[in-house]
């Protein structure tokens, strides 16, 4: 039987972005979470400007920023086949075919299609552990966890990779741990600057567990640290800055 049509009977149909944007996506493994839309809202892009998502699953990320800005051009990066194919279904149920294009390969080894300083902005949602330091038997499901543990390409790879993409001065946005700030920033140094560092608080008065972090290639600014955003109210719901992101499809101002 192709494996493919087994697959594809394991997604779910799901709307992002207040119903807007149409998504298909494995029922069980990787699957898209408040992190992503809050990256794709943090990129500052512009209409007619050329962005490039690495590691971009299943096509969320690169969706819902074409989503609010309609004229640019967006081009994801995926090694996982099932990912690339559901990505590209995706494309096409929310009609953005001419304006968002999905290749295969890996951020160690980026394709011919990806070419140097081509870029105005990168973004990415590299994976969140360290593999020496990752449990893959958590929750008993190594689909479930994989997807978030680093492989052939560790942290170091996927920042040279965003740099080595970016135009002089184009601007790098991801997501990472906060607990591995110290690491991100050590590796964003070495290619950009004017970095800021923006905190997403689960709640005020918590630790942040996740971090948002831009910069620009080739620019000496010195680092800011930005007030970040809080994610949830004390009841647990989300913020009004979140729920416009989330449901309006909003720009995060980091």
């Amino acid at each position: 039987m192709n494996q493919n049509l087994i697959y594809s009977a394991k997604v779910t149909d799901d709307y992002l972005l207040g119903g807007n944007i149409h998504l298909r996506q494995p029922k069980i493994g990787y699957r898209v979470s408040i992190d992503t839309i809050l990256l794709a809202a943090a990129v500052p892009a512009k209409e007619n400007e050329l962005v490039l998502e690495l590691g971009s699953g299943t096509g969320a990320a690169a969706i819902c920023l074409q989503y609010r800005v309609r004229n640019c051009m967006v081009i994801g990066l995926e090694n996982d086949s099932n990912m690339l194919a559901l990505a590209r279904q995706n494309v096409l149920l929310n009609g953005f075919e001419e304006k968002v294009t999905f290749v295969e390969g890996s951020v160690s080894n980026l394709p011919n299609e990806i070419g140097k300083e081509s870029f105005d902005h990168v973004l990415s949602n590299p994976p969140y552990l360290n593999r020496k330091r990752a449990d893959l038997r958590e929750n008993g499901n190594i689909r479930s966890n994989i997807a978030n543990v680093e492989n052939d390409a560790d942290l170091s790879q996927w920042i040279r990779s965003m740099s080595v993409s970016l135009k002089p001065k184009g601007r790098l946005t991801l997501i990472h741990r906060a607990d591995r700030l110290d690491e991100v920033l050590n590796e964003v140094r070495r290619y950009a600057g004017e970095i800021v560092v923006y905190p997403l608080w689960p709640k005020s008065g918590y630790k942040a567990n996740r971090v948002l972090v831009s910069a620009r290639k080739n620019v000496s600014t010195p680092l800011r640290i930005s007030s970040g955003l809080v994610l949830h109210t004390k009841d647990g719901k989300y913020t009004r800055v979140v729920r416009n992101v989330l449901e309006k499809g909003e720009a995060l101002s980091i």
